[in-house]
């Protein structure tokens, strides 16, 4: 009987990198291996040592650092770059040599150059050259999607013959469809002899958002290795991305039935936010599995649901990826079973409040402010606070030099007082923010800072979100402006009146003895 494993093979560091604005430096690259070791990848694409010396070294340092992991190096149907990839592979405890060369038509002619015969003497040619270095060799049929099928089994017969031990097909344009893509693999194992010879492998990208989809009916047909990236990163639209399919197969058991892989899930959130770190590409909220919203409910009917049995709203189980924080959304769309729920969450005995005056206020709150926190709840309860307005700190004033010591001058009113400072900083937001430190004499962590454009143009706002914690507790500040130093000021501003409402609110309790 076939192995049911699923072998996943990430080329964050290859493909994915190929993405960017700018290359990866050597530590940031051994430091997302590292995270993918750890994630249980079976084979890490490590890079295209012809292409660079700094790629060169990335991938002699991540295949002398990696023991966990096959490492593997790219190269064309070259002489030279398979040469390259072996010195930069040497030294590895496990590699493989990934070599490829373009077979649909379109490429052969316009690209290339070359007919048909031309093109498999040169595969067979490097695959031989590649099997003098290693056993673990891997041919790929560029542009196969879009290969006459005749013509790619050809190729994959004799690539196999020549020693190929993984055979991958791309679908490098994103151009097929789950259906016909999956004819592919099935038409390669009908007619192609020496097929369970080699594993067939596929990478799929992301252009008619086909990718995963492409990918999960590969294996239904044979394929045993799918090709893909963190957080779905490539070139154009990207490539498939692992969580997604990692995900798939676990989840979907039902449907794909004794497939299964050796990722480690309960790792998958924390290196997505590793590599968006590294890479400086942030994840769309939206994006499945990893996007900040793809556990989190606003809608009352479905926090309803959820409150009452996760599994009707929830596929996955947050934890199953990593993630163990709350992602119930208080908003003006929340239901009062959600608010009950919160509050019973703080300690809160429902004989204590009257939920209809507290859902009223709640709602108030909430069509102002946007998204209310659970700390904006016991506000409410305490303070009578219902509007942004009611703060303690307001921001009045605020200049800063930039340059080799960055300095911020901050003016804020307490009550009917005018209060300034001045400090310097490890750069103008952080001068900004140990000037509000000194001035409310509230000493919080930063634990987040981000910056998004809310608009484009020469005139685009800027929203700044912070996360401060403060004795154990994460309050939540948000700021726009056209100048992105005003709306960091303006975030730690709103998250700094957070803490003092917090503050007065346990003062409260304490002379209520609650």
């Amino acid at each position: 009987m076939k192995d049911n494993k699923i072998i996943i093979f990430d080329t964050t560091l290859r493909d994915g990198e190929q993405a960017l604005g700018s290359s990866l430096g050597i530590n940031q690259k051994l430091q997302i291996a590292l995270a993918l070791e750890n994630l249980g990848v079976d084979v890490i694409e490590a890079g295209f040592p012809v292409s660079s010396q700094g790629d060169f070294k990335a991938v002699q340092k991540i295949a002398s650092k990696v023991k966990n992991s096959t490492i593997c190096a790219l190269s064309r149907a070259l002489d030279k770059d398979i040469d390259m990839a072996y010195e930069a592979l040497k030294v590895a405890k496990h590699f493989r040599i990934h070599t490829f060369i373009a077979t649909s038509t379109l490429h052969m002619q316009d690209k290339l150059k070359k007919d048909f015969d031309e093109i498999l003497s040169m595969a067979k040619r490097a695959i031989i050259r590649a099997r003098s270095y290693t056993d673990d060799v891997e041919f790929s049929c560029e542009d196969a999607g879009r290969t006459p099928i005749d013509n790619l089994c050809f190729m994959v017969e004799n690539a196999i013959k020549a020693g190929a031990k993984t055979i991958n097909i791309p679908d490098t344009v994103g151009y097929t469809l789950p259906s016909e893509f999956a004819n592919i693999i099935k038409i390669l194992f009908n007619k192609v002899p020496n097929i369970d010879k080699a594993i067939i492998s596929v990478h799929c990208h992301n252009d008619l958002g086909m990718a995963t989809g492409n990918s999960l009916s590969a294996i239904l047909q044979g394929a045993r290795q799918i090709e893909c990236t963190i957080n779905g990163l490539g070139e154009r639209a990207g490539n498939c991305a692992l969580e997604e399919v990692v995900m798939a197969i676990k989840t979907r058991k039902d449907y794909l039935k004794g497939f299964y892989t050796d990722i480690k899930c309960e790792n998958i959130f924390k290196t997505s936010k590793l590599v968006s770190a590294i890479t400086n590409e942030s994840i769309p909220s939206h994006k499945a599995i990893v996007g900040s919203n793809a556990f989190s409910h606003s809608s009352g009917i479905h926090q309803d649901g959820v409150l009452k049995n996760r599994q009707t709203y929830e596929i996955i189980s947050p934890s199953a990826i990593g993630i163990h924080e709350n992602r119930m959304l208080m908003t003006a769309r929340s239901g009062r079973a959600m608010i009950k729920t919160c509050l019973e969450n703080l300690g809160y005995d429902e004989n204590t409040y009257n939920l209809d005056d507290v859902y009223e206020r709640f709602l108030r709150l909430a069509d102002k402010k946007g998204q209310v926190y659970d700390y904006d709840l016991e506000a409410l309860m305490f303070l009578s606070y219902e509007s942004e307005e009611e703060n303690e700190f307001v921001l009045e004033k605020l200049s800063v030099i930039s340059g080799n010591i960055p300095t911020a001058c901050v003016c804020m009113r307490i009550k009917e007082e005018l209060k300034t400072e001045a400090c310097t900083g490890n750069g103008p937001v952080e001068a900004v923010f140990n000037c509000i430190a000194r001035i409310t004499n509230l000493k919080p962590a930063l634990k987040a800072y981000s910056i998004n454009a809310k608009s484009s143009g020469v005139d685009a706002q800027g929203q700044v979100d912070v996360d401060l914690e403060f004795k154990g507790r994460k309050f939540h500040g948000k700021g726009i402006s056209t100048d992105v130093i005003e709306a960091s000021a303006q975030a730690f501003v709103s998250a700094y009146n957070a803490i003092y409402r917090s503050l007065k609110v346990k003062e409260r309790k304490m002379h209520e003895n609650l």
